[in-house]
Parts: structure tokens; sequence; C-alpha cells
């Protein structure tokens, strides 16, 4: 028999004659239709159904086999596998996760959001609803779910994530920088093991496609004028403390900028484009050469390289901007002047 305990937010439900300390046998009515638990609380299907739900979420290594039952008609259902690590990408399943649940509720289904324990995974999710749907930041939307659930404890991966799907406006844009640095630091983390890049790491040859650049700048070799990367591919950091970041490197008075003036950056950091591809490959750091004159550009280094700011880039995809023009479209003419 199913047993509830009434609450606005934070209802709890047994099943059976379970102590309610089994939290695994639990769901926590976080908010109204929304429920949170762990792996039992799909083990058997007309508990389900007992408890209204229509629609579960389940984030986990291990995708429920719901067999055919009382709770399983009609039942809608989505499965992300997800393994409880720090370097886990859950970031990139976040919109469709928060669209199951808001297209399940909009429906009137009850929906219940689980992992293996109920404490990390599917915790992080619901995070990310509550941020989304109650305009919640980060650590508001958590720590009014803690109240819900107070062994609620995510890992410290998905708590980065989470703080970045805030930075975003708790939407996954992967044509931002956030999302594209995310990406790349991802792809560190494992590089050494991989026998390939993925190519959705690599922004589009400009020299590659017919169409020309609508809007923005090209930034052509100063050599031999071959086209390289468009300004959306350049990948923007916060100026570092200047000459302070280099003492360990020791520089003399000539090298270091005078006192009061602001520190500048003499080189781009971009994302991996595609002619890069042969050059990453297999090799931790290297140059970065004009894939048609052979003119170097810079250089790249999956650990990462200073900036002349003085910030520290990690991974570090560096072309010296006096080794490139600027070429700026001009929206209305569709013609391209060189920039002085």
């Amino acid at each position: 028999m199913l047993e509830a305990q009434d609450k606005s937010h934070g209802g709890e439900y047994t099943f059976g004659s379970q102590s309610p300390a089994s939290s695994d046998l639990q769901m926590l009515e976080v908010r109204p239709r929304v429920f949170l638990g762990g792996a039992a609380a799909v083990a058997e299907p007309d508990h389900l159904k007992e408890a209204g739900i229509m629609a579960v979420l389940t984030v986990d290594s291990e995708e429920p086999d719901f067999k055919a039952g009382a709770g399983v008609e009609g039942l809608l259902s989505l499965f992300v596998p997800v393994l409880d690590r720090p370097e886990t990408d859950l970031l990139s399943h976040l919109d469709r996760c928060v669209a199951f649940i808001s297209q399940a509720r909009a429906e009137g289904r009850a929906v219940l959001v689980h992992c293996h324990a109920g404490v990390s995974r599917s915790v992080a999710v619901m995070t990310a609803f509550m941020m989304k749907t109650d305009q919640l930041t980060f650590e508001k939307a958590y720590e009014n779910l803690k109240t819900i659930k107070p062994e609620a404890k995510m890992n410290e991966g998905f708590e980065w994530q989470l703080k970045l799907y805030q930075a975003m406006g708790c939407e996954v844009d992967t044509s931002s920088t956030i999302y594209k640095r995310y990406r790349l630091q991802k792809v560190t983390e494992k590089y050494p093991e991989l026998q390939s890049l993925p190519q959705e790491l690599f922004a589009v040859d400009p020299s590659a496609i017919s169409q020309g650049l609508k809007d923005g700048i090209l930034y052509k070799c100063r050599k031999c004028r071959r086209s390289l990367f468009r300004s959306s591919s350049i990948l923007d950091h916060n100026e570092g403390s200047g000459p302070i970041a280099f003492t360990h490197k020791r520089m003399t008075p000539s090298l270091m900028l005078t006192t009061g003036s602001q520190a500048q950056c003499t080189s781009y950091f971009i994302e991996p484009v595609q002619w890069m591809e042969s050059t990453l490959l297999g090799v931790m750091d290297g140059q970065l050469l004009c894939p048609k004159c052979n003119a170097k550009l810079g250089s790249f280094n999956w650990y990462g390289e200073q900036c002349s700011c003085g910030r520290w880039i990690t991974p570090a995809f560096q072309i010296h901007k006096n080794r490139v023009d600027e070429m700026k479209m001009l929206p209305v003419l569709g013609s391209q002047t060189r920039k002085i």
C-alpha cells in the first residue's frame, strides 16, 4: 500500500511497509507533480501508478526495464546515460531533461526524476529544472532542494556545470564562449586516450565554404591571405594581472609594462578550426602553421598557455595578432575591407 504525506512541496511517498529512512524507496514531491527518487522507485511499475506517475526521467548508467504491468500503460520515459563522476558531461543533456519534465507537467502528467541513489545525478537535473522554471540561481535552487531532501549531494563536477548553465541563462548555448571552453576542457580531460577528435570540436574552415561571410570579421594569414578563422571562433577571456603574473620568469624591467598601464593581449585564443585537425591529434603541444604558406601563426597546448596579459588559458590555441589581418564584411554591400 502506498502511504502519502501531503505537503505542498516536499511530500514524501514511501512504498509498502518500508521505513521512511530507506530513502531509495521514497519519492519526494519537490514541485507540484514533479518527484525525485532513486532506482527502487521504478522497480515496481504499479507503485508508479499508485502515486500518479505517468512520466519517468532516468539519469543513470542503466536503463530501467519496465515490464508489462499495471503502471506501464501510457507511461512516458526518457533515459539519459550518465555516470555519477565529476568528469561526466551532464551539461549537454540539461536542456533535454528540463524540456521533458516541463512537457510532462504541461500535459498534466506527474513526472519522476530518478538516478540510482537519488542523491547526485537526479538532484543535479532537478536543480537545473528549478533554476530554469523558478528563475533561481544555482545556490538558491540547490539550497531549496536540500531543505526538502537533506541528503542531496551532487558531485563537484555537476556543481561546476550547473554554474555554467546559470551563466548561459539556463539554456545550453553551444555557440557561446562558455560552452565552447567547457567542451574543450572535457576533451582535454581524456585527450591522451583519444584515437580521434570529435568533429563537433572544430569550427568550419572559412576557406572551405562557398558562401561569403555575412557579417563580422574574417581573419586571414598576413603572408598569403588564406582565410583562417572567424570572429565567432575567438574565445574571449578576462585580462590577467599583467607583469605580476610573470614574476616567476624574472622579467627584465625593459619587458615589463610601466606602472598604471593596462595589460594587453597580443594573441587571439580561439577554438580549433578544421584545418588544424591533423596538427593537433596525437601530440600535446606544438606550432600552428598556415595550411597554405606554412608561415608560423602561433602555437597550441592542451595543458594550457599563458597569455601576454597574464591569464592562463586551458587548453590554448593561440594565434599571434601580428600574424593575421582582419577583414570586415560590410553587411549591405557584401564586400570586404581591410582593417588597418
